[in-house]
């Protein structure tokens, strides 16, 4: 578990330095083809891996086998809406931004959006922040729009209980959302949150991708 946690962090500061400084990317070249956790670190960082293509328009077709590996390897699980949407997000991504042949899918259901508690919601929201892409997931969009203040109040639930991960994941969803009440404050939260998840990168990720794909969190 820890190695695995390792490759995930070496991934999330590869997609980091990417997005702010527009450096040469690949998830190839961040994480090693030949190790047996790279699939697996993928699957975890999920659309994630694939989003500072969303800036540059110049993918790596070196990426294509190693996600179309991690995509084999780790199927939705069975019954879990967080899982089907992810391995989603990952595919659709990839169908976007990486050459080569892959096939599109319907979306996930997203009736889970609708009912869910608003604590329930925000942490199953916050595991999808990979999803908060311009175009990558509409219709989960826009069910989650109708829930903007729900967000919005586990945003400020998750920063109290100093779940940095979880406020960052749905702050990112909050900077792509209509609907978010002023009052929230979701730029400086997201400054907030950042200056004291520092030390975890998949913090760090989430707040610079909604930097630079939303404007918020300057």
């Amino acid at each position: 578990m820890a190695e695995l946690q390792t490759a995930v962090a070496d991934a999330a500061t590869g997609v980091i330095l990417a997005l702010r400084e527009g450096d040469p990317y690949a998830v190839s070249r961040v994480l090693r083809p030949e190790d047996p956790l790279t699939p697996a670190a993928v699957r975890v960082l999920g659309a994630d891996v694939l989003v500072p293509y969303t800036l540059s328009g110049h993918a790596a077709d070196d990426d294509g086998p190693l996600v179309r590996q991690a995509l084999a390897a780790y199927p939705p699980t069975a019954g879990s809406a967080v899982s089907a949407w992810s391995h989603h997000g990952l595919a659709e991504s990839a169908r976007t931004l990486l050459p080569g042949a892959w096939p599109a899918a319907g979306d996930p259901d997203t009736g889970w959006t609708e009912h869910e508690p608003w604590p329930r919601l925000t942490h199953q929201v916050s595991q999808l922040a990979a999803l908060a892409v311009p175009g990558l997931a509409p219709g989960l969009e826009e069910r989650l729009a109708a829930r903007a203040v729900d967000l919005s109040r586990g945003f400020v639930r998750a920063v109290r209980r100093r779940d940095w991960l979880q406020a960052a994941g749905v702050g990112r969803w909050l900077a792509r959302l209509p609907g978010v009440p002023d009052s929230l404050g979701l730029a400086a939260g997201l400054v907030f949150v950042e200056r004291w998840g520092a030390a975890d990168p998949r913090v760090v990720l989430q707040v610079e991708a909604a930097r630079r794909l939303f404007g918020t969190g300057r």
